[in-house]
């Protein structure tokens, strides 16, 4: 199954708090910081949700 690498690239600061439950439910706590996840219809609803906060990208398994 195909992976995603998600990348937080600003800061959670003055978001709304769905937005900081999504990053947190992500595994996203800092700047920089990176996690790779299933691609699955559930992340990628995270994802669109802080799609300003995150870049993502697809990982070859």
């Amino acid at each position: 199954m195909a992976q995603l690498k998600v990348t937080q690239l600003k800061s959670k600061i003055g978001t709304k708090q769905n937005h900081r439950d999504s990053l947190r439910t992500l595994g996203l706590h800092k700047i920089r910081q990176s996690v790779v996840r299933e691609d699955t219809p559930e992340v990628r609803g995270l994802i669109h949700t802080v799609r300003h906060l995150v870049s993502v990208e697809e990982v070859k398994a």
